[in-house]
């Protein structure tokens, strides 16, 4: 089945034409155009002779070609590597969650002859496998540039992790101190995530559920600089987490870019650019973004969100390993899963934090630039005023390609082009509490049924039946066989040549 054209599907809506690069190149055809229509004005009312030799149009033309072809390429490279990524942290969360919570025993006994709780086992078991979700949403918010834990998707999901290095229990203990905060929860500390006034410590963890927390909840974010600025829909699947209160506002799991006036005319972007550079005001509070409107990451933080969290996966694997929990083969299966965790994580940096050179961006731009600008001079003697639509679509053409390559060349961002991060992220969740939902029973409560037909089409009869012919299983087309293995081999031989025949079309 044939995927839907995005193009036709849905309609057509400002959003989706902010998805084209027309908005970012109309600026640059348009003074093209007016380049094209000067020359042809002038030569064809014969003020003066612009014409020049087109011998070298076609030469330049195809080397350029093919350059600007190996720069959309490679983006478009890049940006289907990204979403291979994506699939193998998909892969490796089901993997890991299915061997949590099937072949992790559920009754269990420590090495001191301490008996776990069933409740006990199945709440350390759910607990680890939302770690395992929270390594996606992690791993969203650091493509992004988004550091801490502090939003409104992730927080839920660790906050059960250590914060201290020193519990600080016991009578003569020292109360941990800010010194003692370990990497996962200092680098979080900054003011990216501003503190609420009434709010509990960060020592102490509180929970609250029913009507009080959608009250508390909404009043924070009544009182959030950016609650204010999301648009309320129905949507809202940060409501299937828990209700943990934190003691610092919860950033939205969606924060990007607000639209601004130079998306719609980006030639006056370099003005945004001046009046930057003159301007000291704070932007405290706010995504930063360039002067393209693209979100500016922040510089490179204390702690690896997701990293820390493949840490704690591995210690939770020692931690059976030394209880005698895991079998070695599982093990090492969920070993190799985390470990592909973070061979992925570190694909998918290298991805979002290694552009295009510069050199190399700013050479194909401008030999662009120069081609265009020198297009209408080899043309206007064989076309005439043909000259001008030749040249806005060749403009249209060529810096479209160019535009589109500088877009996905990173797909973890905002833009309507990127990859929907977000959308990976909840599928994964779906997913994780689907294994959850898994009841683990004992394949012969549902093997031997009145439902299971095993040997269709050739024996038609159900499971619960031929149980009670053992061993003296007998087909009826072959009354004369010997009964058991026999009849079941033809029986068998018979199911595969009905298979055959029934499922070609001739």
């Amino acid at each position: 089945m044939v995927s839907q054209n995005p193009l036709f599907y849905g309609g057509w809506s400002i959003k989706k034409f902010n998805a084209t690069v027309i908005n970012d190149i109309w600026p640059e055809t348009m003074f093209f155009t007016l380049v094209a229509t000067m020359v042809a004005l002038i030569t064809k009312m014969k003020i003066y002779n612009l014409s020049v030799n087109s011998s070298l149009l076609t030469v330049l033309g195809t080397v350029l070609g093919l350059v600007i072809s190996f720069r959309t390429s490679s983006a478009y490279e890049r940006y289907q590597e990204g979403r291979k990524m994506w699939t193998n942290i998909q892969i490796a969360s089901r993997n890991i969650a299915q061997i949590i919570w099937i072949h992790v025993p559920t009754d269990r006994v420590d090495k001191d002859k301490n008996q776990l709780t069933t409740v006990q086992s199945i709440i350390e078991k759910k607990s680890m496998i939302n770690l395992v979700q929270g390594f996606s949403v992690s791993v969203k918010h650091f493509l992004r540039g988004e550091t801490g834990i502090y939003y409104e998707d992730l927080f839920p999901l660790i906050c059960i992790l250590p914060r201290y290095a020193s519990s600080g229990s016991g009578a003569t203990a020292v109360p941990p101190t800010d010194a003692d905060m370990l990497p996962l929860w200092a680098a979080s500390e900054d003011e990216e995530h501003c503190p609420l006034r009434d709010a509990p410590p960060p020592s102490r963890s509180t929970t609250r559920s029913g009507t009080a927390a959608v009250s508390i909840a909404s009043e924070h974010k009544s009182r959030s600089w950016f609650g204010s600025s999301r648009k309320t829909t129905p949507f809202d699947p940060e409501k299937a987490l828990a209700d943990v209160q934190a003691h610092r506002e919860l950033k939205p799991a969606r924060n990007p870019p607000p639209l601004s006036f130079f998306d719609f005319f980006p030639f006056l972007r370099i003005f945004a650019v001046f009046t930057k550079c003159f301007s000291r005001r704070s932007r405290k509070g706010k995504a930063q973004v360039d002067a393209k409107g693209r979100k500016i990451k922040p510089a490179l933080a204390e702690s690896n969100v997701p990293l820390e969290i493949t840490i704690y996966l591995n210690n939770y694997l020692a931690y059976l390993l030394r209880n005698g929990w895991l079998q070695p083969a599982f093990a090492t299966g969920m070993m190799n899963n985390v470990a592909s965790l973070q061979d992925t994580l570190s694909n998918l940096d290298r991805i979002g934090s290694t552009p295009l050179p510069f050199a190399y961006q700013a050479h194909l731009r401008m030999s662009l630039w120069l081609y265009l600008l020198l297009l209408p001079f080899q043309v206007v003697g064989p076309l005439g005023y043909l000259v001008i639509p030749g040249t806005a679509f060749a403009s249209f053409l060529l810096l479209g390609f160019l535009e589109i390559g500088q877009e996905i060349e990173n797909p973890f961002n905002y833009d309507l082009n990127d990859l929907d991060l977000d959308s990976f992220c909840l599928a994964i969740q779906r997913e994780l509490h689907e294994v959850t939902a898994h009841t683990t029973p004992d394949p012969q409560t549902f093997l031997f049924s009145s439902w299971n037909q095993p040997f269709a089409p050739a024996d038609r009869r159900s499971a619960e039946e031929l149980v009670a012919l053992q061993p003296d299983y007998v087909h009826t087309a072959h009354p004369d066989s010997e009964p058991g293995m026999a009849t079941i081999r033809r029986t068998l031989l018979k199911n595969w040549r009905d298979v055959d025949r029934m499922t070609r079309e001739y």
